[in-house]
């Protein structure tokens, strides 16, 4: 393995933590919160270190790496990420073990929100702002990845070809740069129109920063103990549909609509999922809850989200985690099988139905009408991921059982780590303690959450180059 070149790269994932740990200095500074600064500025300077040492180890290399590579180095950036994040959170004034310390902070980058705090009102605000950065910098690394990374189209199971995603050319480095340049510009103006809209509707700022944080990255984090004392008023309910729906449809969408391109034809992924989602919301029962809360909550389901203002029986949460299980966009921040990857396996099998019965009919082979076919390779990736995903949950779920939680509520929690969605009222699993979890579990969780982010299917490929090497 060329670990020069992967160091390199490594190194340009440090040096943004350093960065957020800058920016909580300056707060911590003006709100004089000073008993907190000091983990800061040894996260920024073990950041910076750490960054320099792989930059230095790197600089001289070639900067071409094999896709199998690429994948180290997403899983490197998230151990490494996860380890300068939870300094914080180890230092702090919480007694934090070192192992809840990683868990939240890979709980951060995978978006997934699961915590080990309780009564998050009583933080350090320093430490509920480190907490809400780790989900805005881990959903913006995780799309670099997406672009730049899973977009190979030798194993290209991530699909993205199947949805428009700029110019997917990184032959050269200029390319590579402008791609990610690009990135960070539609992340960052989503997030700062989300903090505008939320401190519009009158939210406190405080507030409004961290849940802009939280909704454009799909994560769970809240800067308090429950959302109802932040989300009540009818237009913040509807800024927070909105926040979710930017989330959960294509990154690139936004970017295209001010172009002024055409839309209809290069992203019908987003607009068969705003159906699915009014599908799943007419078949809620509207007399038992209000119209706006049953759409927070299908929305916030498919992007993988979790944060509901529903509480709900054990029945209506297994029907919130079939819709967590489907997912968004493909080049979004959403987990999941994925809405493209379900259709496929059910327009094949209803294919194969028709052809038995009516052999000489036409098939239709088109992805939402478009002008992309289904091919062999994509029923073969499609019916894969679909195992593997099952094949994770029945392992987690194997795993998790051991521990005094009960084998429903492990079922749950390990649909939740693999579509990194958090545990809310909505699931009926909000009392669940992590901290309170065996080792075993902890453990489990954490792997498996990265599992659930880059998927199964990355880690046999690795396996398999590692045990049969070309």
């Amino acid at each position: 393995m060329n670990y020069k070149s992967v160091s390199f790269y490594l190194s340009l994932f440090c040096f943004p933590i350093g960065f957020l740990a800058f920016i909580n200095i300056l707060y911590a500074s003006y709100f004089d919160y000073f008993l907190s600064i000091r983990s800061y500025f040894i996260t920024l300077f073990i950041s910076l270190l750490v960054g320099s040492i792989f930059y230095f180890i790197g600089k001289n290399s070639k900067k071409n790496i094999s896709f199998i590579e690429q994948l180290i180095l997403v899983i490197f950036v998230y151990f490494i990420s996860s380890a300068l994040i939870s300094i914080p959170f180890y230092l702090s004034n919480y007694q934090v073990t070192f192992l809840n310390s990683i868990f939240e902070s890979i709980s951060g980058l995978t978006g997934t929100g699961f915590s080990t705090f309780k009564n998050i009102k009583y933080l350090d605000p320093t430490l509920i702002l480190w907490r809400s950065s780790s989900q805005w910098i881990g959903g913006l690394f995780f799309l670099f990845f997406l672009i730049i990374i899973f977009s190979n189209k030798l194993f290209n199971y991530k699909m993205t070809n199947l949805s428009y995603s700029g110019d997917n050319n990184f032959n050269s480095a200029q390319n590579i740069k402008d791609n990610i340049l690009k990135i960070f510009i539609i992340y960052s103006s989503l997030s700062i129109l989300i903090l505008l809209l939320l401190n519009f509707s009158g939210l406190r700022f405080f507030y409004s920063l961290n849940m802009a944080m939280t909704l454009v990255s799909g994560g769970g984090f809240l800067p308090t103990d429950n959302i109802e004392k932040i989300i009540s008023t009818n237009i913040q309910k509807i800024i927070f549909i909105f926040s979710l729906t930017l989330s959960m449809l294509n990154i690139y969408l936004i970017f295209n609509f001010f172009n002024k391109k055409i839309l209809t034809k290069e992203y019908k992924e987003d607009l068969y999922l705003i159906i699915v989602s009014v599908i799943f919301i007419i078949l809620i029962n509207f007399n038992n809850y209000e119209i706006l809360d049953i759409i927070i909550s299908v929305i916030s389901s498919l992007a993988n989200s979790g944060l509901s203002l529903i509480k709900t029986e054990n029945n209506l949460s297994l029907y919130f985690l079939l819709i967590t299980i489907i997912g968004g966009s493909l080049i979004s921040n959403t987990s999941g099988i994925k809405l493209v990857r379900v259709y496929i396996l059910l327009k094949i099998t209803s294919l194969e139905i028709i052809k038995l019965i009516s052999p000489n009919s036409i098939i239709n082979k088109t992805i939402f009408g478009s002008d992309k076919k289904i091919s062999d390779d994509l029923v073969k990736i499609s019916f894969l991921i679909f195992i593997s995903f099952f094949l994770s949950l029945f392992i987690l779920s194997s795993l998790l059982v051991v521990d005094n939680i009960g084998f429903e509520r492990s079922f749950k929690l390990s649909i939740l780590t693999l579509t990194n969605t958090v545990n809310s009222e909505m699931f009926n699993m909000q009392n669940l303690n992590f901290a309170n979890l065996l080792t075993s579990s902890k453990i489990s969780l954490i792997l498996f959450m990265i599992i659930g982010k880059i998927e199964l299917i990355s880690i046999f490929l690795i396996f398999k180059k590692i045990l049969f090497k070309d």
